[in-house]
């Protein structure tokens, strides 16, 4: 839970080394728009980001391997003067690797 709000931090997404030891290097993305993200697209991407606050909830973690995890949640965005709020589900699988775990794969879908 703590490296998937990591994720949602505007210290650490606007920061490329510290995403870089989160993301894969295979890291793929389906995007709220429908675009796919590949891991240095999309920290390119937040790189300039009119970040706004997020607010987790109903988080789930379910093992699928001992080295592999889903996670579901669902995600708030709080309104800027770019866009309006929004509301999406959220899901990312991790891969634990050398003792880390990383993000594979992660997608947002709008409600």
């Amino acid at each position: 839970m703590k490296l998937e709000g990591d994720l949602h931090l505007q210290d650490v997404r606007a920061s490329a080394s510290r995403l870089e030891e989160i993301l894969e290097d295979d890291f793929q993305e389906i995007g709220i728009s429908g675009i796919v993200w590949t891991r240095p697209a999309i920290v390119e991407a937040l790189r300039d980001e009119a970040f706004s606050e997020r607010t987790m909830s109903d988080f789930r973690v379910q093992r699928m391997a001992s080295d592999v995890a889903l996670v579901t949640y669902r995600v708030h965005r709080e309104a800027t003067a770019e866009r309006p709020s929004a509301d999406s589900l959220r899901s990312s699988l991790w891969r634990q690797r050398g003792g880390r775990w990383r993000m594979a794969f992660h997608q947002g879908t709008p409600l």
